[in-house]
Parts: C-alpha cells; structure tokens; sequence
C-alpha cells in the first residue's frame, strides 16, 4: 500500500493544488492521465501504477504513451506537445534500465519526459518531477494508511476535480439563446426590405433605412450608431455575418445570459459605429462591430478565468481575431474601424455587466468607466471641427447641396494632407469639374488614381474630364479602367460608347 499512498497524494497535490484536471482515469485506478495547459512544462501528466519488472516492457509501454500523446496534441490542436510519464512502482526493473529513461521520448512533434519512482528513490524521484513539472510537490512516504484512509484520499481527489468541471461546465451553461435569434431574424427582415425597396447595395437604399452616414449623423440622426447593426450590403454580407452571429452569438449568450448579451451586443454595436463614423467617412452598414464585440466578451473570459479560456477556446479566438483584422488591414473596402471599436466596445461592456454570479462591483465600475471615457473620446474627435473626417463629410453635405464654394473652402484645410486623405482630391476634382475647370479637374483625379488606383470612380470622373477637353484616348484608357474594376456600372459603358463613336468618326 505504501506506493500506492505515495500515486495518490501525487494525484492529489497535482489536482488540488497545481490545477490539473482528469482527463482519463482506468477502471483499477492505477492509470491516470492529468491535463494542466497552463504548465507548459508538462501540459500532460500520465502517472501509472504498476510493479515493473523487465525494462523492455518500458520501452513497448513508451510507445504506447507516445500513441496518446499524439492523440491529445491532435486533439488540442498543438503543433507539439510535452508530457511527462510517472511510473510509481515497488522495486525497479530487475536489468539495466535508466537509459531507457534518461533521454526524453520524442516523435512526431512530441516530447515525453519518463520517471521511474520506487521504494529506493522516493525522494529524488519526487525532486526530479517537481523540475519537470517547474512546482515544487512535497510527499510523505513515511505516512501511514488504513484501507478506509487511502479510499477516502482517492474519493476526495477524484471528487474535487469533478467538482471543478462541473463548475467550469456551468460558466458556458448561464442561459439559452434568444436574443441571438432575434437579431437573426432582424438581418433576414432588413435585409428583404432593402432589396426590395431598391436594394442592398443601393447607397440611397441603405442611407434611408438606417445606414452609417455621417452627414446625418452630424445632423443629429444619432440611432444611425444603431440602425446599421441589422443592415448587410449585398447577400455574402448577410450570409456571412448570420453564421458568425450564430456560432459567436449564441456562445455568448450561453455564456452572459440574455439581458447581459444583449447589453454587450449593442454597446459593441454602438461603439463600432461610432469608431466608423471617427475615422472613415464611407458609408457603411453591418453587424460586424457587434460580432467583433463577441470577440470581446469571450476575451473578458480569458482575463476572468485565463486558465479556463486557454484550455478550451483560447488560441482559437485569438487566431480568428488575428485573422479578421489582418484581413481588414489588407483588403480595400473592410470597415476595420468599426471592428476594432466593435472589439474593445463588447471588452468593456463585458467587464460592465461581468459574468453572471461573479460580484466584482470593482471590476464592473472600472469597465462602465473605461466604457464611458472611451464613448466620451469618440463622441468629441468626431464631432471636434477639426477633425478631417468631420470636414470632409461638412464637405461632401455641401457639395451634395450644390454649395460648392462652401466645399472648397472646407477641403482647404485639408489640402497639404491629399496622401492621407485622398478624398480631399476626389471632392475638390468634383467641384472643379462641375464648375467647368476641366485642366484643374484632371490634374487633381490623376494624382487620386496614383494614390488610389483601385478607386473606379476616380477614374470614370478623369475619363469625363478627358471628354471635355475631346482628348479621346486618354478619355478611353480611363474609362476603360474603371470598367475594368467595376464592369457593373452601366453609366460607363454608355460612356465607353461615345468615346469609341468618337474616336471611330475620326
């Protein structure tokens, strides 16, 4: 029985106190393996009990070990993983062993590190685990036990790390999605509605319905940083933000509860919004700032219980953040604004509302505060006077009004800064061409479409200009050029058609 006291205050100091958990135990009980993701020395523990004899047969048991440890890493999803094998036996092999040992077992991306603890070196055996474990475990193995006494040890052990999962398990189970199905149904709803009240990649559609657009925003129409949570332009944008609202949602929701979810929700919402309307001056719509949000909330896991959050879903949501904003860093057109804003906007709200059963009132008044300071920040940068996105969308309202001097003297201010801000050149081109300063007009698009090349509309305008001045090749490259970045416009190929007839009558 000494050994086998000896297994389980092992076991139980690694359960209790150094926070692994059970991942498979034998039905002798003398077979346990132990998770702990968060000891990156050994991740893996597999303590067996069992009085060794030959030492070949710790070579053919290695190999086995090796077989499961494979199995976890591809379960894991690590590219390598480290584990370390206890044998707790009564006596040693009878032959030459430790070499089978003294060397870690490595294959396929995994490393097993192998102790051999028996009655003659119980204290080094146990030294050398607690180095290979980086934590410093204490055994008696000068204790005795009755029957009843290491039963209880066992129970109590194996008790504790049950009563651990089952606490873990309820942190995802707080509440059944609802409100995640609502939001659903709002994007299908809205979505019909655009297409069939002009469609949903109808600028004037969008903006009548609700979309992010700052000229009406700056005019008051503050549910703007609202309304676009439930709008998509065009059906990949719906379909693809539906599924991740599906699979993130209802997490989330499992995870805060409806009333907590759905604050998170629309404050992320909100906040990606109104990073949008700070720093681009595009039109925008989407649920992407309130999924990002998402993101945000099952981050706020990771600072409540870090060691939980890397043991399930951790590196995954990291990576799918790491992957969305490099996507929207690379790729003309993605409103990365409204996500990043959307992403610390579900973060604080999180830490505002907190996880359900957790009084952090601390915590909670720190994240209201850094939710308001942040909101606060926003709200004055966009509405400060000098803000260049607040000009140009002042600008683009005049322009929009005929009151093209107003524009021009706005887009003044703004003049030195054309590589940061190439919509200063688009709506100065604009006006000029309106006006009749064709030779201004093509100056200013000819320095946009060096800046912006993939802009088409850039290049349908300098293509206009060209036509006034009747220089027809120039007018044809550019037109050309345009269509070839966006053939769908029907406009430029009405105009393609005047320069070839002209160009033909030549």
């Amino acid at each position: 029985m000494k050994q086998d006291i000896v297994l389980w205050q092992l076991v139980q100091q690694l359960v209790v106190d150094q926070d692994y958990r059970v991942l498979h135990i034998s039905p002798e009980q003398t077979e346990i393996w132990l998770e702990g993701l968060s000891n990156k020395k050994a991740p893996i523990i597999r303590l067996y009990r069992y009085d060794l004899d030959w030492s070949n047969w710790l070579q053919r048991d290695l190999e086995y070990v090796s077989k499961h440890v494979i199995n976890f890493k591809k379960q894991l999803g690590k590219r390598s993983l480290s584990a370390l094998n206890i044998y707790v036996s009564t006596y040693p092999p009878v032959d030459d062993w430790e070499f089978r040992v003294k060397e870690p077992y490595e294959a396929n991306k995994i490393k097993i590190k192998s102790v051999v603890l028996h009655e003659g070196n119980i204290e080094h055996a146990v030294k050398q685990i607690s180095r290979d474990i980086g934590e410093e475990l204490k055994i008696n193995e000068h204790i005795e036990m009755e029957e009843l006494e290491l039963y209880h040890l066992r129970e109590n052990t194996l008790n504790f790390s049950a009563q651990k999962v089952q606490k873990e398990k309820q942190i995802f189970q707080q509440g059944k999605p609802f409100f995640t199905y609502i939001f659903i149904l709002l994007h299908l709803v809205m979505f019909y509605l655009l297409e069939t009240n002009g469609g949903s990649q109808n600028p004037e559609t969008l903006i009548k319905h609700g979309a992010k657009f700052n000229p009406s925003i700056l005019e008051g129409e503050w549910w703007r940083f609202f309304t676009p949570i439930v709008l998509h332009i065009g059906l990949l944008h719906l379909l693809l933000n539906t599924m991740a609202l599906f699979y993130l949602g209802t997490a989330v929701e499992r995870i805060y509860g409806n009333v907590r979810f759905l604050i998170i929700y629309l404050f992320a919402g909100f906040a990606g919004s109104l990073a949008s309307f700070v720093f681009t001056s595009s039109l925008s719509a989407g649920a992407s700032g309130a999924i990002f949000g998402c993101f945000g909330a099952l981050l706020f896991i990771g600072l409540v219980h870090p060691k939980l959050f890397f043991r399930t879903m951790g590196a995954n949501i990291l990576v799918l953040i790491g992957i969305n904003l490099a996507i929207g860093f690379t790729i003309p057109g993605i409103d990365n604004a409204g996500h990043i804003g959307g992403l610390i906007g579900g973060f604080l709200a999180s830490a505002t509302v907190h996880l359900p059963k957790h009084k952090k009132p601390i915590q909670r008044l720190l994240g209201f505060g850094l939710a308001l300071v942040l909101t606060n920040l926003l709200i004055n940068q966009g509405f400060h006077e000098e803000n260049p996105n607040m000009l140009l969308n002042q600008a683009k309202a005049h322009i929009q009004q005929n009151e093209y001097q107003v524009a021009r003297n706005i887009l003044s201010k703004l003049e030195d800064r054309e590589e940061e801000y190439p919509e200063t050149l688009f709506h100065l081109s604009y006006i000029n061409l309106q006006e009749g300063n064709y030779e201004e007009a093509i100056d200013q698009l000819e320095r946009l479409v060096t800046l912006t090349p993939e802009l088409h509309e850039a290049h349908y305008n300098l293509s206009l200009a060209y036509v006034q001045q009747q220089d027809w090749n120039n007018a044809l490259e550019s037109i050309n050029k345009a269509i070839e970045l966006d053939s769908t416009g029907e406009n430029y190929q009405n105009v393609r058609a005047e320069i070839m007839k002209q160009l033909e009558s030549e």
